[in-house]
């Protein structure tokens, strides 16, 4: 084994952890933060690309921005069932390389692709596929993560490296409308656009601007992250969480956490856009993924000290209060053409809370995962012993790695389908308020769902 390879790893040992094992999973977390960062923010970049496309002179439809948003979410998700199981197999560091460096395929692509406006459609949808790279790392970074910290403190682990890692869409909703009025740099990323309006804008930009940025990550996680060597597992090994059933019940309890504040981060820009046309979308959309992004390591924080089940039920009857909210400053399609009534402020608001409940949600569902397997290998193991009992550990570890990488794969298609509910909503009625009413729908059952799983008094799994 080479020197970044960790021969012993036993977290849930007071004086290993105290002594070694601290500074090595804090160095780790530290370097997949921005690492998950850059991820989010080349997955996410289309939410903006697209807003700006018709004003150099793309000549693209409503439907067909819409499409544009939402394809990153569907290959993105589709990449997490993979990657979930990657880590295990290929070693946390060696796995961080290969996949942040990927993510300078698109961004690359992205900043030839937009400087000419002959740029046939199937390319940038081919691109837009391409971005799904950054939101496949989620399910792999996270899998990583959760091997390096004891039990009491996954839940804040996990919540840094998300919600940190989620900070990225916010990061790049606020950075690309900046970076793309200027020649930031210059001859090498080519002239300026011309716009409708008379002005210039440099939208190659919105992919360029990463790429410094990825090489560093590149170099930061081959020299200074870790492999376990107890976390090697083939597929067949990691795959038996198909067969548990927490599993499914967790992969749609994080669907409408995270599923709902991906999926509300593509979609919001043009949403914005298509209700209220006189706002400026781009200078209000940041504001949800900051808000969703920085709640969540709040939510890990809670769930690690009053339970995560508590902190999830109650977090999902907040959302959906606030979606609620959000259909009543919504506009009303009018007898005529157009939109009538509705009140921005009162709508950013209620989306405003419903993207800070989404982050303490993802937060404390991703907490629950690695107790529950925990618990349930250490009921499973009761009558073999101390051998058996560090035997259950590391079952769980392994498990609880792959549940929540995979859980993560199918909450990401909320990336896809919100988008295209709103695109299908507006469409047939004018209005995206059926859309909510879907969401609102989910919601209800995750509360029961949750409720009767994990919150109860009696509770099969109490977490």
């Amino acid at each position: 084994m080479n020197s970044r390879t960790l021969r012993r790893w036993d977290v849930e040992n007071s004086a290993f952890w105290h002594e070694e094992g601290r500074a090595i999973a804090r160095l780790n977390l530290w370097i997949s933060i921005p690492a998950l960062l850059l991820s989010f923010a080349v997955w996410m970049v289309w939410s903006v690309v697209v807003v700006r496309l018709p004003e150099v002179g793309f000549p693209y439809g409503t439907d067909q921005l819409f499409w544009l948003a939402a394809l990153p979410g569907l290959s993105g998700a589709t990449l997490r069932i993979f990657y979930a199981f990657m880590v295990p197999i290929f070693g946390g560091r060696l796995w961080t390389v290969l996949s942040t460096a990927s993510l300078l395929v698109p961004a690359v692509g992205i900043g030839f692709a937009v400087r000419d406006p002959t740029t046939s459609y199937g390319t940038m949808l081919l691109l837009a596929l391409l971005c799904g790279f950054g939101g496949g790392n989620f399910a792999s970074s996270m899998a990583n993560i959760s091997f390096f910290f004891p039990k009491e403190q996954k839940g804040t682990a996990l919540g840094l490296n998300a919600g940190l890692g989620n900070l990225g869409v916010s990061v790049m909703q606020f950075a690309v409308p900046l970076v793309i009025t200027g020649g930031v740099f210059g001859g090498l990323g080519g002239g300026p656009q011309a716009t409708a309006r008379g002005g210039a804008v440099w939208l190659q930009n919105a992919g360029f601007i990463w790429v410094p940025f990825i090489v560093v990550c590149v170099v930061a996680a081959w020299f200074g992250m870790h492999d376990i060597a107890s976390a090697k597992a083939s597929f067949r090994e990691q795959a038996v969480v198909f067969r548990r059933k927490h599993n499914w019940i967790m992969c749609w309890l994080y669907t409408g956490t995270f599923g709902s504040f991906i999926g509300f981060s593509a979609g919001l820009p043009l949403l914005i856009k298509a209700q209220f046309p006189g706002v400026d979308a781009v200078r209000y959309a940041f504001l949800g993924p900051l808000v969703g992004a920085l709640s969540r390591p709040v939510g890990g924080w809670l769930a690690d000290r009053l339970g995560g089940a508590r902190v999830t039920l109650w977090n999902f009857v907040a959302m959906a209060a606030a979606a609620g909210g959000v259909m009543a400053f919504l506009p009303e399609a009018g007898r005529g053409p157009g939109l009538h009534g509705g009140s921005f402020p009162g709508f950013l608001a209620m989306f405003l809370l419903l993207f800070l409940t989404s982050g303490i949600g993802n937060g404390s569902t991703f907490r629950m995962i690695p107790v529950m397997f925990l618990t349930l290998h250490e009921r499973l193991a009761r009558e073999r012993g101390a051998e058996g009992l560090a035997q259950a550990r590391k079952d769980a570890a392994k498990e609880g790695a792959a549940v929540i990488g995979f859980s993560s794969a199918v909450a990401a298609y909320g990336a896809f389908f919100i988008p295209r509910a709103f695109g299908v909503s507006v469409q047939a009625t004018g209005t995206p308020a059926g859309a909510f009413v879907g969401f609102i729908a989910v919601y209800l059952t995750c509360i029961l769902v949750t409720w009767w799983v994990y919150a109860r008094r009696r509770a099969e799994m109490p977490c």
